[in-house]
C-alpha cells in the first residue's frame, strides 16, 4: 500500500496520511480483500472496486462516492490485462491496481511535478492524461501495420496473412470501445452528481473527454481501414483462384478436341483406313500437334492470358 497527499503536486505521504489534504491510497485487489485498516478511508474503504474484478471502464455513485473501474486494451509483462478500480470522495481517492502500472504512473507525476490543483478532481485528470499519453503513437503503430500487410498483398505475398490481419483488426475494435466506455465514464464524471469538483476540474474533465473523443475516431478510422484490407486480401484471394480457373479452362480447352480424336481412333472399326495406313500414326500426332497450335493461336489473339 503506498499513501501520497494530493497537494499543488503529488508527495508521498510516507505512514501517516496528513490531516486536512486531499490525499491518495495506492493498494492492490489482495489487500482490499484483507480489509486493510486507512484511518482517513474507514467509511468509503469497503467500497473500492477491486482491480481483479474490472471489466469495463465505468463510473457509479455509491454511499456517496464515486466508485469504478478502468480497463485498457494493455497488458502488463505477465499478459494480465492493466486494469484499476478506483474511488473519489470529497479530497480522497483510492486506488486498487494488481499490475504496478498505477504505481510507475504516480511515480512520474511525482517526478515531473505534474499540478494537480490540491483536490482529487485534478489528480483524476492528471491520471487519465498520462493514461491517454502514449494512446495515439500505439495506434499510429497499427495503421502502420495495416499499411505494412496491404502492401504484401498487393506484391501478392498473402500466405500468413490472414491471422495476423484479424489479430490487427480485433485489436483495433478492443481500443474502440475502450474509447467509447471511456468517453462515457468522463461524461458521467462532468455531471457532478455529488458536487465533488470543482469548475476548473469540469473544465478540464471536458478536455479529457474531447481528447477521447479524438482517440475514439482514429480507432474507428483504423477499425474502418482494417475492414478494407480485409476485403482487399479477399479480393486478390479470389484474383488467384480466378487465374487457376483460368489455366484449368484453357488446359481443358486444348485438351477436349484431342480427347475426340483419340475417342474417335480408339473405336478400332475394321473400316477406319487409317489403321492400316503407315502413315496414319504420324498423321494422327501431327494432326493433334496443329490442333494445340491453333487452340493456342486463338486464345493468344482473343488475350485469354
Amino acid at each position: 500500500m503506498y499513501q501520497y497527499e494530493i497537494g499543488s503536486v503529488l508527495t508521498s505521504a510516507g505512514e501517516t496520511l496528513p490531516v486536512g489534504s486531499a490525499v491518495l491510497v495506492l493498494l492492490t485487489s489482495e489487500e482490499l480483500a484483507q480489509g486493510i485498516s486507512v484511518s482517513a478511508l474507514q467509511d468509503i474503504l469497503e467500497h473500492t472496486p477491486s482491480a481483479r474484478d474490472a471489466r469495463i471502464c465505468k463510473v457509479e455513485t455509491r454511499h456517496g462516492c464515486l466508485c469504478g473501474s478502468i480497463v485498457t486494451p494493455r497488458s502488463a509483462k505477465d499478459d494480465v490485462p492493466i486494469a484499476f478500480g478506483y474511488l473519489v470522495s470529497n479530497g480522497r481517492v483510492v486506488l486498487c491496481d494488481d499490475t504496478g502500472t498505477a504505481h510507475a504512473m504516480i511515480q512520474h507525476l511525482i517526478r515531473e511535478d505534474t499540478q494537480t490543483g490540491g483536490n482529487a478532481g485534478g489528480f483524476l485528470y492528471a491520471f487519465l492524461e498520462l493514461l491517454l499519453a502514449k494512446d495515439l503513437h500505439h495506434l499510429q503503430t497499427l495503421e502502420e501495420h495495416l499499411t505494412d500487410i496491404e502492401d504484401q498483398i498487393l506484391d501478392g505475398t498473402i500466405e500468413g496473412l490472414d491471422s495476423e490481419m484479424s489479430g490487427v483488426r480485433k485489436e483495433a475494435i478492443r481500443w474502440l470501445r475502450y474509447y467509447t466506455q471511456l468517453g462515457d465514464m468522463v461524461c458521467t464524471l462532468q455531471e457532478n452528481e455529488l458536487g465533488l469538483f470543482q469548475d476548473s476540474e469540469l473544465r478540464q474533465f471536458r478536455m479529457v473527454e474531447k481528447r477521447v473523443g479524438r482517440l475514439e475516431n482514429e480507432a474507428q478510422t483504423l477499425r474502418e481501414y482494417g475492414v478494407q484490407v480485409r476485403e482487399l486480401f479477399q479480393a486478390e484471394i479470389d484474383i488467384r483462384q480466378n487465374r487457376i480457373m483460368k489455366i484449368l479452362t484453357i488446359v481443358t480447352t486444348i485438351f477436349l478436341p484431342l480427347s475426340l480424336v483419340a475417342g474417335w481412333y480408339g473405336m478400332n472399326f475394321t473400316g477406319m483406313p487409317e489403321l492400316t495406313w503407315k502413315y496414319g500414326y504420324p498423321v494422327v500426332i501431327g494432326v493433334s500437334v496443329l490442333i494445340v497450335l491453333f487452340c493456342l493461336w486463338i486464345m493468344k489473339k482473343k488475350k485469354f492470358w
